[in-house]
């Protein structure tokens, strides 16, 4: 016998309830009663970015659907808790409510008032506190695996810097770059490429960290140059009088430049 559907108007607690329909045992959907925090996970990433994405774009309206698929992804994942009795949704809300107000002494307390710099400084002294009581060992404990490569390098690098260890100025990691330049072609002209991969990796890593030094976000200015490339080889494409692969290096470069001096 079908369930029956939720009565309008909608609103947060009737997605609550359509996840507990989905995955009721007997009246579910089969592939919604399958899934798990791990299958589940890569979705809740995915819409992440899709907001991420929509807010690139400034398209208000898609940003309206896109929260509400991530806010779907947090629904899951607290139905799929709640069945094995470890927490709710309730409790999802109630522990970061109560973190905001605990991390806002400033708005919700007596302390004294805080600028933007020295709110990020106490948030983060806030956030260390919190993770030396649940267990951290070290500065580095708790950054996420799953963040992408650059944004993860730099979050490393500004935990290491919180406890003294870093460069102090921007010439230190602009020097290492270029010791790491020469490193990788000292490793190209082996044979090894284990050693290869290990010494572009320390170049990548550098370069973060003259980013960070130099106030340059390197995850967003590498998405920035990757939307750049991607918007000049499509004008290269479709300028271009024959197949690409037919084109000198010379004619490319033309037509590159033409599609560079169209962004002006």
């Amino acid at each position: 016998m079908p369930l029956h559907p939720p009565s309008k108007p909608y609103g947060p607690h009737t997605l609550i309830q359509i996840l507990a329909d989905l995955r009721d045992p007997v009246n579910g959907c089969p592939w919604d009663r399958e899934q798990t925090f791990e299958t589940i996970a890569p979705y809740t990433i995915e819409e992440a970015y899709e907001v991420a994405d929509a807010i690139a774009r400034k398209d208000i309206a898609d940003l309206k659907s896109e929260l509400g698929d991530l806010f779907l992804q947090v629904i899951y994942h607290s139905r799929i808790a709640e069945e094995s009795g470890a927490f709710t949704f309730a409790d999802v809300a109630e522990a970061i409510a109560a973190k905001m107000v605990a991390r806002h002494p400033h708005v919700y307390a007596a302390a004294p008032e805080r600028d933007s710099e020295a709110q990020t400084s106490a948030w983060e002294d806030m956030k260390a506190a919190e993770r030396s009581r649940a267990g951290a060992q070290g500065a580095l404990d708790g950054v996420a695996l799953a963040l992408p490569a650059l944004q993860r390098a730099e979050k490393i690098q500004r935990r290491a810097a919180r406890v003294g260890f870093d460069w102090p100025d921007a010439s230190g990691p602009r020097a290492k770059i270029d010791e790491e330049l020469a490193e990788c072609a000292t490793a190209l002209a082996g044979s090894n490429p284990a050693e290869i991969e290990a010494e572009f990796g320390d170049l990548l890593f550098s370069v973060v960290n003259w980013a960070r030094h130099c106030g340059v976000d390197a995850e967003t200015a590498l998405r920035g140059a990757t939307t750049r490339f991607e918007s000049r080889f499509r004008h290269v494409e479709t300028s271009a009088a024959q197949p690409l692969s037919e084109l000198s290096l010379e004619d490319l470069d033309k037509l590159w430049q033409t599609a560079k001096r169209g962004e002006a």
